[in-house]
This record gives structure tokens, C-alpha cells and sequence, in this order.
């Protein structure tokens, strides 16, 4: 198993020879394995972006059968996937916000403490500055209320999706952390 760039997909190779699986079962290995995927084995949310070969692996006559074969390649992903160092992905968007001249400082600062990213300034004229800045989703919650109360209602931003980026450790320790708890308060 290796990570792919970013957006190739899922991509499985059948490397076996000699027979060592029978090739009716390999088709149930790598359902197991995008079953596997769509779980997610870090905090239950999909993992992208990965090639795996299948080059090894055993069978027996009596025992062996397509579901076996399933689940065998759902636990070999899951485990080969926590040994990779996996990391967290979260999705990245794009912030204008049109604001008077005034309001400028206080509305990157606010970016700023959203883990956002300034990329730059435009003065557009009439007292209006154009702010944009790259912002990670979850700090967007209700962000057309901030705009509002930062700009005396003067203020007025669009958003769209740009890119993913890696969660910053702290956050991601505590994402999944809360994703172990509540699979545990499921289960039980």
C-alpha cells in the first residue's frame, strides 16, 4: 500500500502467480478493501488516494470462500493502513469578503483566527476593500453572521472550495478521538 497524489483515486493491482489465490476470489479482496476505504480507519471518514497490490496470500479448499476472501482484504487494508502513518484531510475554501476600508483589520484578523490564510488585499474603491483568504470549512460555521457583526452589516463575503490540506496535528488527535468515543458508545 503507498498514497497516490492528490485525486488519482483507488487503484488495486492483482499481482498474484501461481495460483496461490484463485482468481475468483481476488474480485471479493478487493471489495473488502473499498468497504474497508469507506469506513475509514482513522475517524470513519473515507480514505482516498491509495494504491494497493495484492501480490501474496493463501486459501484452503473447504474454507475458503468469496466472503472470506471480503473480509480477509477489509482487515489486511485497515491494518496496513493504520502501520502508513495516515493523516486527515480537510477541505479548503476560498473567502472574498467585501468590506469598507475601515473594517479591513478587523476582518483578516478574524480570518486569521480561523486558521485562515491570507492571501492578499484590493482596494475596489468607494471606501470598499476586497480581503481573500484560503479557510479551513469547519471554521465557517455562520461566517455570513461574523461578516454582518464586523462590518456593521456593511460587509458581504462569497466562499468556494479550493483544495484539501492536512489537519494540523492537535486537531486531528482530537477529531479522532471523538470518533473512537462515539464508535464505542455505538457499539455498546
Amino acid at each position: 500500500m503507498k498514497p497516490q497524489p492528490r485525486g488519482a483515486g483507488f487503484e488495486f493491482v492483482d499481482s498474484i502467480v501461481g495460483g496461490v489465490i484463485p482468481s475468483k476470489f481476488i474480485p471479493s479482496v478487493e471489495k473488502g478493501m473499498i468497504e474497508a476505504m469507506s469506513e475509514g480507519a482513522l475517524s470513519g471518514n473515507p480514505v482516498v488516494d491509495v494504491w494497493v497490490e495484492l501480490y501474496y496470500g493463501s486459501y484452503h479448499d473447504v474454507d475458503s470462500s468469496d466472503n472470506a476472501f471480503k473480509v480477509a482484504g477489509s482487515m489486511a487494508f485497515k491494518d496496513a493502513f493504520l502501520q502508513s502513518k495516515p493523516v486527515l484531510l480537510e477541505p479548503i475554501y476560498e473567502v472574498v469578503v467585501k468590506c469598507p476600508d475601515d473594517n479591513t483589520g478587523d476582518v483578516m484578523g478574524d480570518l486569521s483566527s480561523k486558521r485562515g490564510k491570507i492571501q492578499g488585499m484590493e482596494p475596489i474603491g468607494n471606501g470598499k476593500t476586497l480581503v481573500k483568504a484560503h479557510v479551513p470549512l469547519a471554521e465557517l460555521y455562520k461566517y455570513s453572521v461574523t461578516v454582518r457583526s464586523l462590518t456593521q452589516g456593511r460587509g458581504v463575503h462569497t466562499q468556494k472550495f479550493s483544495h484539501y490540506e492536512e489537519v494540523p496535528r492537535d486537531i486531528s488527535a482530537k477529531v479522532i478521538e471523538e470518533a473512537k468515543k462515539e464508535k464505542e458508545a455505538a457499539e455498546s
